[in-house]
């Protein structure tokens, strides 16, 4: 039996080792939102659609500098081969430095994406949409908690509440890291869970580095008309302790001498957490590639 850490250790080494070739990225908040990525999608709680003649997820990645990792939960869905993860941020490539569904001048649209994340802030308004569009279709958006500095998410949190969309669901990585620093510092976010609520969201705090917990968290269905909000505690740089909690590895790329020393802390850190049991089965109808990459 495969599990959902299987696949969110296969997603952190995916992130080190396409970073490190193209020399660019954002690691820190990757591994940090590697579990719930890989809740998402290895959870079996994103059923692909039709929309306008393309097959999608209906997800939508706000934060949208964390492209390396979806790409990766795309690849290993299956939606393409795992090498067209080394085209990453190239000219032409379908896997932009943020999501993009292309524009067929310039690239192909990315398979299974539902859409492009634009500037930070904009992507729960376009989850809030896709929500009203489509009411039997439960609609998941990931944001950053440095995101929530922008007016446009609140905006867009007012009105899914206005709305009563209790088919959204928001899930923020709360890792308290953000470009230029805490996120205390930079713009105390101060009580998040009070704050959603007072825009009349359901909220739920969770440890975002449970497998389990965010099953549980993400599968469980209100009893109340609301859209609801999913606040994961994580540490940025999860798994890699050299790098955990340090804003720094917010926008940087291991070096050719970091990736092995990256890479072996990633399986120390796996097979510490595989030992303390308590995983999170695949979904049993998903067929998951979790071979190396």
């Amino acid at each position: 039996m495969y599990y959902i850490e299987d696949l969110a250790y296969k997603l952190r080494c995916d992130v080190v080792k396409i970073l490190t070739k193209v020399g660019s990225g954002h690691l820190g908040g990757c591994l940090s939102s590697a579990d719930i990525i890989a809740t998402l999608y290895g959870g079996g709680f994103l059923t692909k659609e039709e929309i306008k003649g393309r097959s999608v997820y209906p997800f939508v990645l706000s934060v949208g500098h964390l492209a390396p990792l979806l790409y990766a939960a795309l690849a290993r869905m299956g939606e393409f081969p795992l090498k067209e993860l080394w085209t990453l941020r190239q000219l032409g490539s379908r896997l932009q430095g943020h999501p993009s569904i292309g524009h067929g001048h310039d690239h192909e649209a990315t398979p299974g994406l539902f859409c492009g994340s634009g500037s930070l802030g904009q992507g729960l308004s376009i989850a809030a949409g896709m929500a009203v569009a489509r009411p039997e279709t439960r609609v998941y958006a990931l944001l950053g908690d440095g995101e929530l500095q922008e007016g446009q998410i609140w905006e867009a949190a007012m009105f899914a509440a206005h709305e009563s969309l209790e088919n959204l669901v928001a899930i923020v990585d709360v890792n308290g890291q953000q470009l230029d620093g805490p996120t205390w510092d930079v713009m105390d976010l101060l009580d998040l869970a009070a704050k959603w609520k007072a825009f009349g969201w359901e909220v739920c705090k969770v440890d975002g580095h449970s497998c389990k917990a965010l099953a549980k968290a993400i599968g469980n269905r209100g009893k109340v008309s609301k859209p609801k909000v999913i606040l994961a505690k994580t540490r940025m740089g999860c798994g890699i302790p050299a790098i955990e909690d340090q804003s720094s590895w917010h926008g940087k790329a291991p070096s050719r001498e970091q990736e092995h020393d990256f890479l072996t802390a990633l399986g120390i850190s796996y097979t510490t957490m595989w030992n303390r049991g308590n995983l999170e089965p695949l979904a049993a109808d998903l067929t998951v590639n979790l071979e190396a990459l």
